[in-house]
């Protein structure tokens, strides 16, 4: 199945913009603010998912492959444990006049889904959406 342009752009996705108080010197974002967006997404991923509280309870190798100025953050569930989600985030930088994007940074978070007390809870198990052949 291909997907067009305007799917593409439905995909879910977190988007921010750099401004001069958000980038070092050389006009690049500082590491922690792009860790900090990455994170805002995987949460909301994680909620989104669950359907209920959730926390981050740890971040995997995060690469930083090109420098940003715009930032789209593309978070998916990509695995789940009893009570945890590991969610894969992927930034792109974009530039706002030509609309040329570039992945500039990719990271995995595990969250935890929290009942109404605070305590980790069940989240659905990972379902992957059934892929239709051409000629079923």
């Amino acid at each position: 199945m291909k997907s067009s342009k305007a799917q593409r752009r439905r995909r879910p996705g977190l988007w921010r913009w750099s401004f001069l108080n958000q980038t070092n010197h050389y006009g690049t974002l500082f590491g922690d603010h792009a860790l900090r967006l990455m994170d805002q997404a995987a949460f909301i991923s994680a909620s989104r998912y669950c359907r209920s509280a959730v926390v981050t309870a740890s971040s995997e190798k995060v690469d930083f492959r090109t420098r940003s100025i715009g930032e789209n953050s593309l978070a998916r569930v990509i695995a789940v444990g009893r009570t945890s989600m590991t969610v894969e985030v992927e930034m792109f930088a974009e530039r706002l006049l030509s609309g040329e994007r570039a992945l500039c940074t990719q990271g995995r978070f595990v969250l935890v889904a929290l009942d109404n007390r605070g305590r980790p809870t069940a989240v659905p198990r990972l379902q992957y959406p059934k892929i239709q052949r051409q000629g079923s």
